[in-house]
């Protein structure tokens, strides 16, 4: 079965963004392919014109930092972010998200980059990123720019990105200040299905024996990635107590939006795995930021 016509191994981003205007619609962006090859191959669509082989452009392919930013290619894979030194100091959640998704044979090929560009509200790197409040790189309608992750996603499965027009180049996040840690969690089912019944990730701040600034996502909550708002606020300002995480997480029971799914669980027990998920999180992270929550 023949997929593609064309395939072209750009050295640079102009070069890609090139071949995508060539194309004019027919070709396609691949990195891993994890995701767009067994697409293709269970559709009845005519072959790609060309595919866009991206695993030769340096910033794409590559995790970096400046004073300010972590930096992570949209190319990059999921092994070389759990592996990677920069990701492991200031971004352990995403280390901890990007180590469950697929096989050892997946995490080798598939990319941080293809996860978002799916715009699937449960993909595990997507939950750290929002955490995170990481940033994409991405050029959109002729136009190269840095804007908000959220701004990606459209619904399940829909994102604001073109696939056969739009780059998705890369990340960046800032880097983890003193008194600050990152946890994720994820629950999935045993019979080994790669879908998370749930997943959460949480940055947090501390000011002294108190919560200062908390990032949580859980996800799927809802058709596109959120933050938990609701929970973040009723942190900020409060002491570090099994107390106060509690209220936490009795408010995220409160509103997540997760339904039954076939495929994962009853929302009843995931709204239960949301209040296990976050109070997890929040401990490690906080361990992690250099306080222990007191007993």
């Amino acid at each position: 079965m023949k997929l593609w016509e064309k395939y072209f191994t750009p050295a640079s981003v102009d070069e890609a963004t090139a071949l995508l205007v060539q194309f004019a619609g027919g070709a396609r962006i691949v990195a891993g392919g994890t995701d767009l090859l067994v697409e293709a191959k269970a559709s009845e669509h005519e072959p790609f014109q060309a595919l866009i082989d991206i695993t030769r452009i340096p910033e794409m392919t590559s995790i970096r930092a400046d004073d300010a930013y972590v930096y992570i290619g949209g190319g990059v894979t999921h092994t070389e972010i759990v592996k990677s030194p920069l990701v492991l100091a200031h971004a352990i959640c995403l280390a901890e998200s990007c180590g469950v998704i697929g096989g050892p044979q997946v995490r080798n090929v598939a990319t941080l980059g293809g996860n978002v560009a799916h715009a699937l509200p449960a993909g595990d790197g997507t939950t750290s990123l929002v955490a995170l409040d990481a940033e994409a790189e991405v050029i959109f309608q002729g136009t190269r720019s840095w804007m908000p992750l959220a701004a990606l996603f459209r619904g399940p499965g829909v994102s604001l990105l073109n696939p056969t027009r739009d780059l998705l180049i890369g990340f960046r996040f800032h880097k983890l200040g003193a008194g600050a840690g990152t946890a994720f969690e994820r629950i999935m089912r045993p019979q080994g299905v790669a879908l998370p019944v749930l997943s959460c990730a949480v940055w947090v701040s501390l000011d002294g024996a108190a919560f200062g600034e908390v990032r949580a996502c859980i996800a799927p909550n809802g058709p596109v990635p959120t933050r938990l708002t609701p929970v973040e606020k009723l942190l900020a300002g409060q002491p570090v107590s099994e107390d106060v995480i509690a209220s936490a997480c009795a408010l995220a029971r409160e509103t997540v939006t997760v339904r039954t799914s076939k495929y994962r669980a009853t929302s009843e027990y995931r709204v239960e795995m949301a209040d296990v998920l976050l109070r997890r999180t929040l401990h490690q992270a906080c361990a992690r930021a250099g306080l222990a929550v007191p007993a």
